[in-house]
């Protein structure tokens, strides 16, 4: 992601921020807590270029990247010879964050052998090489990330405490985006221009079913899902204005169509009842919600994905959008209701 992703006005954004702000001057160790996607390392971009370390490096390392046996050397670097391929001297990644700061993304996956001499380098600012019994002195700051919940793995044994207690002078924990309703269209907008852009077309524009859409969707995998799917939809859409917002892009269109939402993660929320309309309505009536019914559990199914809905219906899309237009007030009436 880049800087211009962290973009919001919604009240629980703008504290976050705020938070952020205050402590980033203060030479102390911050944790960031937050789902995948909610935009860490973003933060920890922002503390380091409102710190008085602005002008330092800023030195990034995903933990859960390496194995247990390459992150000391990762961090700490090391002598020629320390080891089987170690042809020359290297510098780790805390020398190299020397005057700035260090950002170790995933922190709870470092083992605890690293962690003691991490905590040597928080007390005491020094640490030796792989194959060195020579101290080097550095001055980093240190952001960590995670999503694990750090006191229980110390609990358990996972992960020192006395680290912990030195890393945790401020935890501040990044607000997930289905907390920030008020975001979602602001950044679907933002991603959308970039990716038009990028595609050398005009300005485009989201459906008031693809925003609903936007919406209603819980968003697991935060702001970077949210990024995939807006380009995904900008870029095959054929009009200015963007209708099909394809959120699952592993769904085979190749599999049986299927309605119901029983047994197979769909929604079970439906709309009216058949049992119940056909003993107090009319033939057309009945027809009325029948095909009512159809068609919110094919966009539930679908998440809104109006082709995916149309294949699980075995209508031509062109026959679904009149359908969709047919109902539009009723299915507008039901997610008002909270019904769809």
């Amino acid at each position: 992601m880049h800087h211009g992703d962290a973009l919001g006005h919604s009240e629980i954004f703008l504290d976050f921020q705020e938070r952020l702000s205050r402590v980033a001057p203060v030479e102390r160790p911050v944790l960031l807590i937050g789902e995948r996607g909610t935009g860490k390392e973003l933060a920890a971009h922002r503390l380091h270029y409102l710190s008085e370390r602005w002008d330092g490096p800023f030195i990034t390392l995903n933990c859960s990247t390496l194995a247990p046996a390459l992150i000391e050397a990762e961090l700490f670097g090391h002598e020629k010879g320390a080891f089987t391929g170690a042809e020359k001297r290297r510098i780790g990644r805390f020398e190299a964050a020397h005057g700035g700061t260090l950002f170790l993304d995933e922190i709870g996956t470092i083992p605890l052998t690293v962690q003691e001499k991490i905590l040597r380098v928080v007390e005491y600012g020094s640490f030796e090489r792989v194959g060195s019994s020579q101290l080097s002195e550095v001055d980093v700051r240190i952001v960590g990330a995670t999503n694990a919940n750090l006191p229980d793995m110390a609990r358990r044994g996972e992960f020192k405490p006395d680290l912990l207690d030195r890393l945790c002078f401020e935890v501040l924990f990044v607000p997930p985006l289905r907390h920030r309703g008020e975001d979602i269209v602001l950044l679907a907008s933002h991603f959308a221009a970039r990716m038009a852009l990028e595609l050398g077309r005009e300005d485009v524009t989201f459906s008031s079913s693809a925003l609903r859409a936007f919406k209603s969707y819980p968003w697991p995998g935060n702001v970077r899902e949210l990024k995939n799917v807006v380009e995904r939809a900008v870029y095959s859409a054929e009009e200015s204005v963007v209708d099909e917002i394809i959120f699952d892009p592993f769904i085979s269109p190749y599999e049986p169509a299927r309605i119901s939402g029983e047994g197979d993660g769909g929604s079970s929320r439906t709309g009216p009842s058949i049992e119940t309309v056909a003993e107090t309505r009319g033939f057309k009536e009945k027809i009325k919600a029948y095909e009512l019914e159809l068609l919110t559990r094919a966009l539930n199914q679908s998440r809104h994905n109006g082709k995916k809905a149309a294949r699980l219906l075995q209508l031509s899309y062109d026959q679904f959008r009149g359908l969709l237009k047919k109902y539009r007030h009723e299915i507008e009436t039901l997610i008002e209701d909270g019904t769809m």
